[in-house]
């Protein structure tokens, strides 16, 4: 194909996966202060400033919600941007990754929904996605790199 440089689309998936990056680490601080606050029945010293409780599961949802938002904006702009590039997909490992992450976080947003007194099983779900994540991420990530050592000039 001819077709101008894709490094435009390139800046735009580096800081969507940075951020990505950060509203993960903001869920995990977010998460363990949830679940402290409701296993030991005090909360830490910043809730007032934070709205409480609600405050924090606001913060939690809104970062989920960015998350997700980020990596199908990722997944786009890597499809897009290799067809582009390369007229086919599949020519690395990143592929896989890429996809296993947005599924894992598709799956952690739809057990965040799920979460409530009559579903027991949905926060274990939730937390057991997200730790695999955690992998997922650093897969993706590392998979990244060696796909971003191809476009570079």
């Amino acid at each position: 194909m001819n077709l101008p440089s894709f490094i435009w689309l390139w800046k735009i998936a580096a800081w969507s996966m940075g951020l990505s990056l950060l509203a993960y680490l903001m869920l995990a601080i977010t998460g363990v202060w949830m679940f402290r606050a409701r296993t030991s029945e005090q909360f830490p010293f910043i809730t007032p400033f934070m709205g409480g409780n609600k405050g924090v599961r606001s913060l939690h949802y809104t970062m989920g919600i960015s998350m997700v938002s980020l990596v199908l904006l990722l997944l786009v702009i890597g499809i897009v941007g290799t067809l582009g590039h390369f007229g086919s997909l599949g020519h690395s490992s990143h592929l896989v990754a890429g996809l296993i992450v947005v599924a894992l976080v598709l799956l952690s947003a739809f057990s965040a929904t799920q979460i409530s007194a009559g579903r027991p099983w949905a926060r274990p779900l939730h937390v057991g996605v997200n730790i695999i994540l955690f992998i997922g991420f650093a897969w993706v990530s590392l998979t990244g790199w060696i796909v971003v050592q191809k476009y570079l000039p």
